[in-house]
């Protein structure tokens, strides 16, 4: 089997002058490269079950769709219950932000499992407050911070939680597993490792719009959990 770099290769481009000359570039074709291949996984297992060429589109995660295919503002709404089964095993400061909060699904399950919890988006989604845009929020927010960012700002997100939240308060992000891949990525684990990562260990859908009736999916996904201030090795376990 052809490695991404190999397949790289043999299209012309020079990978080794590639990763250093543009290392952002270079992460960024990985990445796409890694969204192709959890497209093609879950049309592969979709069209063994109904034989539809297109029903890959209806199962994909947030980020894996092409341009007509996407919601504009990229709003793939996050599976109660992955929130569900990480507040079963977790317990969060009693003041919770929600800066990604779409039609609330995550804001709910908080708010039913007794947290105080601050609901915000960019865009308006009829649930919280609309019109915040959390990577230029500067106010530090006393308590922790929950959400499914959107895939191409997750780095920016998390950052942008840490920066916000005391030390010793917690930020916890519903990703794809590759998100532990990519350089820039590497420089974010080496100067803020999560303290835990989650592993779902049976498969959990992002619903385009928030339409769960239809949604599948193959893509792995985990929660990433850290601790302002920790610099220790990161912890692996699996839920689900």
């Amino acid at each position: 089997m052809k490695t991404p770099d190999m397949i790289l290769e043999n299209a012309g481009i020079q990978v080794d002058t590639l990763k250093s000359k543009n290392p952002k570039l270079y992460d960024s074709i990985r990445i796409a490269m890694d969204d192709f291949a959890d497209q093609y996984a879950e049309w592969r297992i979709e069209k063994q079950k109904s034989g539809n060429k297109n029903s890959i589109f209806k199962t994909l995660g947030a980020s894996n769709h092409t341009k007509e295919h996407r919601d504009i503002h990229d709003f793939y709404a996050t599976d109660p219950k992955a929130l569900e089964l990480l507040l079963d095993i977790e317990t969060f400061n009693e003041n919770v932000w929600e800066p990604a909060c779409g039609q609330g699904h995550l804001s709910k399950v908080l708010i039913r499992r007794g947290y105080k919890v601050k609901s915000t988006d960019l865009f308006d989604y009829g649930y919280g407050t609309p019109n915040v845009d959390f990577l230029h929020c500067y106010e530090h927010f006393n308590g922790d911070i929950i959400t499914n960012p959107p895939y191409k700002y997750a780095v920016n997100f998390v950052k942008k939680a840490l920066e916000l939240i005391p030390n010793g308060n917690r930020v916890a992000m519903f990703l794809k597993l590759t998100f532990l891949e990519g350089k820039e990525r590497k420089k974010l684990f080496e100067l803020n490792p999560p303290k835990i990562i989650y592993i779902s260990s049976s498969r959990l859908a992002c619903a385009k719009n928030g339409d769960f009736s239809n949604a599948q999916s193959a893509v792995c996904y985990a929660w990433f959990i850290w601790q302002k201030g920790f610099k220790g090795d990161t912890i692996i376990k699996w839920f689900n």
